[in-house]
């Protein structure tokens, strides 16, 4: 670490010049200072009984300037606090809940990380030392070596630390870091698949005569080997894995074991020991689409999705479906749906969403039939959706910017609140003045359905058509 720390040197020494000597007022954080002008605690003191007193304190401020420096991201002057830490270390016989090597190893790391002058020589480097002092967590070292390989596009070095961590054996130590040798494995397996897709890539834009490429068929196949072995393993340990989960289904789907793919998706989604997961069955319904099963399937899975993430994208999908069924159950379904959807902020401006609602309501008000089904879901909502969805601030601004957004709302608000509400009425006014004809039409389906806004309110008390 010290090779680096001179890099800077001049260029921390103008900087220091032209910050001021004296700290903020009130400020929580440390002042500037920097090696070799330590702070009067850190400097050890001469009596052996005074530096058993004091070493404990002495670290746990070192520690603490190295935690405001990376606050203030001043990556420099933590690095020469970290250099003093690890020095101070050679006399400290304690024994800490949180070695001091573990403290070494994310400190530095931390520092290398955000550190603009650093090398990938320099973290190389720092990581092969630290999997030297930490044997204890040398499995978790050799993880976020790989990941910052792989961050800095090196695809070939990562896979290589893989297979070094993979060969690795060090006593019990090795049963120790079980979960952590699966994750090695694993990894080591979707790099296995990485290989696997790009030479399929290049198989597949040759057509019949890359395939006639046997060198390179065997090899690609050879891939898909090793990389299905690992990933087969980590996902039957129940953990959120969608990256691999996906991997392995594309590795099935293509050489056409539809049936394992299948139950490796059904496994993930409905398995009751693997966490609540709505990419799960985001999955299994991609897959049974893909595959062209029946519909019963298809809305089962978006059904639970619906119940984990009722705000899901997908949620366009299952009220379209819903609304094509000829059972009333599954069409009053998809009113729930889309009114579920549209309480959440991300869907305010969903113009697909709001056509949805606006195509279901414009249905029921003209059939008269099922009215109640509004009714059910508007009371729940009739105390915050006018502010939320239909106030003339919101009537103004959409009209502006999105015109087909406020067709489609003002012809929910003016059946829910009717043809005095706020937005119906600013957004079928200006529609009229800028003579729109489906604004006019718009204007005259909800005037001459307003009563319907009076029963579904309960403003009249004529009964509600089942």
């Amino acid at each position: 670490m010290d090779s680096f720390l001179e890099e800077e040197e001049d260029e921390e020494a103008a900087v220091g010049r032209r910050r001021s000597p004296a700290a903020p007022a009130g400020s929580t954080l440390q002042p500037p200072l920097h090696l070799p002008f330590l702070p009067v605690l850190l400097h050890q003191p001469e009596s052996s009984h005074e530096h058993k007193l004091n070493f404990k304190k002495s670290k746990e401020a070192c520690l603490s300037y190295i935690q405001d420096a990376m606050l203030q991201k001043q990556w420099k002057r933590a690095a020469e606090f970290l250099t003093f830490y690890v020095e101070s270390l050679e006399k400290d016989y304690s024994r800490e809940p949180i070695s001091p090597s573990e403290m070494i190893w994310r400190i530095g790391t931390e520092i290398l990380c955000h550190r603009s002058h650093s090398s990938m020589k320099e973290f190389n480097c720092f990581m092969e030392q630290m999997k030297t002092l930490g044997v204890k967590r040398y499995l978790k070292v050799c993880l976020e070596h790989v990941f910052h390989l792989l961050c800095n596009g090196q695809i070939d070095e990562a896979y290589q630390n893989l297979s070094l961590a993979e060969s690795w054996r060090f006593g019990e130590q090795t049963a120790l870091q079980d979960k952590e040798m699966k994750l090695i494995q694993a990894y080591r397996g979707l790099l296995d698949y990485y290989s696997w897709s790009k030479q399929k890539n290049v198989l597949l834009e040759r057509g019949l005569d890359g395939f006639a490429d046997l060198s390179v068929e065997q090899e690609m196949h050879s891939c898909f080997r090793k990389a299905a072995v690992n990933l087969k393993e980590i996902i039957k340990i129940p953990g959120v894995w969608d990256l691999f989960v996906k991997c392995y289904v594309d590795l099935l789907e293509f050489y056409g074991d539809h049936n394992e793919a299948r139950q490796v998706l059904n496994e993930y989604a409905y398995n009751s020991k693997f966490p609540a997961n709505p990419n799960a069955h985001v999955y299994l319904y991609q897959f049974l689409k893909r595959q062209g099963e029946s519909k019963k399937s298809v809305v089962s899975a978006l059904k639970i999705l619906h119940d984990i993430v009722p705000s899901h994208e997908l949620m366009i999908d299952f009220n379209t479906m819903l609304q094509k069924s000829k059972k009333r159950k599954k069409r009053r379904l998809g009113l729930e749906v889309i009114f579920a959807a549209l309480d959440y902020a991300g869907w305010k401006e969903n113009v697909k969403a709001w056509s949805c609602l606006a195509r279901q309501v414009k249905q029921i008000v003209i059939s008269e039939k099922h009215l109640d089904w509004i009714k059910q879901e508007w009371n729940s909502r009739k105390d915050w959706w006018p502010a939320f969805h239909f106030s003339r601030y919101l009537a103004k601004r959409n009209w502006q910017e999105n015109k087909s957004l406020s067709y489609e709302k003002a012809l929910v608000a003016g059946i829910l609140l009717g043809k005095d509400g706020k937005y119906f009425k600013y957004v079928s006014h200006q529609g009229c003045k800028a003579q729109v004809k489906r604004f006019r039409i718009l204007k005259k389906f909800v005037n001459r359905h307003n009563p319907v806004y009076l029963r579904i309110s309960g403003l009249s008390d004529s009964s509600v058509q089942p």
